[in-house]
């Protein structure tokens, strides 16, 4: 091949032999076939022919150079462009190859996972049973048995499947421990109301013991009280009376001495000595009478004062009664307090529970989260009652 037609050559270069001519060392044949044409002759540069001819040789060679070079960048582009094409074309095919494969297995999936909802189910249900032998608080006994009577209510059938054993056992546990724990808080609940009617009755005899002392020693001091009164009025009576004796003996001797100095006056004096003997009994009787009166209030006061005993008495009694009533009502209260307590809480967990079902949370599920919320085996998350 000529050089002439190597030039030729390079000038139809085209997309269609480029992966041909652009390899290594595929290029070199038309570098020489130029260098060959460019340096076959020797121009006279003492000429304007010779120079103008080597002015020519020097474009041929930049136009050959553009012919290869032009159609190599195209080339290079669209070599450049393929990964990008091949890249999509690639992802396109891995995508469908994804989807072709997950829609293959799906079946298998879908039957996983429900077998997997399944055994959680299963799970959860066992949990539950554990769960229900634990408490936030020491429990009273009533809400034990609340608590023995549900799981007695879970039946162990074969809807629990492969679980069925296991459910079994973990009912069978729990139960022991349930009514371990209810025989426990029984007695303990039977001790502690036990100890507190016995302090009830002993505080309930202390008190009546103080109103009876209370009562005898208001009777004693009215009764001492009456005899002082009585005493008085005797002494009183006795001193009037002796006085009223030595009046009439002064006025006897009197009478006596009279008879010597005037007989003339003799009946005068008397009638004078019978007028005041007779004042004197008079004053006698009424001592007598005062004394006996002394004596009959003594007797009212004495009386008067073991009514208000017997009265201090049986309102001692009333305000035992009404004490007794009071401390039945407030141990009444009290449980009423304690069930309203458990009655809230247990109306704030179904709430909880509730809103987690609305979450499409199964209610299994839903029950447990709860309860570890409650027993604060969930960090930084608590539930306000």
């Amino acid at each position: 091949m000529s050089a002439q037609q190597q030039v030729i050559t390079i000038d139809d270069i085209s997309a269609d032999n480029a992966p041909a001519i652009y390899v290594a060392g595929g290029l070199g044949q038309f570098f020489e076939a130029v260098k060959a044409e460019v340096t076959g002759e020797v121009p006279d540069l003492s000429t304007v022919k010779g120079r103008a001819r080597i002015a020519s040789l020097a474009a041929t060679v930049s136009k050959s150079k553009k012919a290869v070079e032009t159609p190599g960048r195209d080339y290079l582009k669209r070599l450049k462009e393929m990964p990008k094409v091949v890249e999509a074309e690639l992802r396109d095919f891995v995508t469908k190859m994804d989807n072709l494969r997950d829609s293959t297995r799906q079946p298998l999936t879908d039957w996983e996972n429900a077998d997997q909802a399944r055994k959680d189910k299963h799970v959860d249900g066992i949990d539950s049973m554990k769960d229900m032998v634990l408490f936030g608080e020491t429990p009273p006994a009533s809400v034990v048995a609340r608590v023995i009577a549900d799981l007695e209510a879970i039946e162990i059938n074969d809807a629990w499947e492969e679980f069925l054993a296991e459910a079994a056992q973990v009912k069978d546990q729990t139960l022991a421990k349930l009514r371990t724990l209810h025989s426990e808080r029984a007695q303990q609940e039977a001790e502690q109301a036990e100890l507190t009617r016995l302090r009830a009755e002993a505080e309930a005899q202390a008190q009546r013991n103080r109103d009876a002392e209370i009562a005898r020693v208001a009777a004693e001091q009215a009764r001492i009280q009456a005899e002082q009164e009585a005493q008085a009025e005797r002494d009183a009576a006795a001193r009037r009376e002796q006085e009223l004796l030595d009046q009439a003996a002064a006025t006897q001797r009197a009478a006596a001495q009279a008879v010597l100095d005037a007989e003339a006056a003799a009946e005068r004096q008397r009638l004078q000595l019978e007028l005041q003997a007779e004042q004197s009994r008079a004053a006698a009787a009424q001592a007598e009478t005062n004394r006996i009166a002394a004596e009959q209030r003594a007797e009212q006061e004495r009386v008067a004062a073991a009514e208000r005993q017997a009265a201090a008495v049986e309102q001692a009694r009333q305000d035992e009664i009404a004490r007794a009533n009071a401390a039945a009502d407030e141990i009444l209260r009290q449980q009423q307090a304690r069930q309203a307590d458990v009655a809230h809480k247990s109306k704030i967990l179904g709430e909880a529970k509730q809103a987690l079902i609305d979450m499409n949370i199964s209610e299994e599920l839903a029950k447990a989260i709860v309860l570890k919320i409650a027993r604060g085996e969930v960090p930084n998350v608590s539930i306000q009652f």
